[in-house]
């Protein structure tokens, strides 16, 4: 079934770890440095103008943002990065992203995303390793692709592709909020990753359900 983004509502905003609900549907969630234009993006993606707040300030987001589509939860984290706030409301917004990723979740996707006007800053390699080793699963997404010429962006993409070659096989995709580059391509990576979980989930159900009836038996 299609995901009907321009369904997406706000739901709720948590500002503290121990306040995280359970999941209740598959997760896709948005992570990136400050000002990386996140906001901007997802309003895109549900082609809404203002649902996600966005500032001309970086750092924005402060806490766990929810928004909820017919059978699916996207998630807007804290941006990570930005220099201009106390190293306790850095950490605290660690904390935030760290209990969100670290508890046990139906995560189907992490979109993480990376300006495509610069070389991947060492918060984005950190970030991408993080996703790596607590198998989440993500795919990469170059924001604010209509900052640059068309002969840059094929340049700076191959360049990002480089800095992020230690990741494997991820999937990487050019966007742009402004033009609307790339976000039909992002709602069908999303829709499929969406389905698969949707699989997993009915297959470990399945399997619950036959190891009862053998011990029944």
């Amino acid at each position: 079934m299609a995901i009907k983004f321009q369904q997406a509502k706000f739901a709720a905003s948590y500002q503290n770890a121990e306040q995280l609900p359970k999941s209740k549907a598959p997760e896709i969630s948005f992570v990136g440095r400050s000002n990386v234009g996140k906001s901007s993006l997802m309003n895109k993606l549900f082609n809404r103008k203002k649902l996600v707040k966005t500032s001309s300030k970086p750092g924005c987001t402060q806490a766990v943002n929810f928004f909820e589509v017919p059978g699916v939860d996207f998630i807007d984290l804290p941006g990570y990065g930005f220099a201009r706030v106390s190293k306790a409301e850095r950490a605290h917004w660690r904390k935030l992203i760290d209990s969100y990723f670290e508890q046990p979740r139906r995560h189907a996707l992490c979109v993480q995303l990376v300006d495509i006007r610069h070389e991947a800053q060492k918060l984005d390699i950190q970030m991408t390793e993080y996703l790596l080793a607590h198998g989440i699963p993500f795919i990469i997404v170059f924001t604010k692709a209509d900052k640059l010429k068309r002969g840059q962006v094929a340049r700076h993409v191959s360049q990002l592709c480089r800095d992020f070659a230690f990741a494997g096989d991820v999937t990487v995709l050019t966007c742009s909020a402004e033009t609307g580059q790339g976000v039909a391509d992002l709602r069908a990576i999303i829709e499929q990753e969406e389905r698969t979980i949707e699989v997993e989930v009915v297959d470990e159900n399945s399997k619950r359900t036959t190891e009862i009836v053998e011990v029944k038996g």
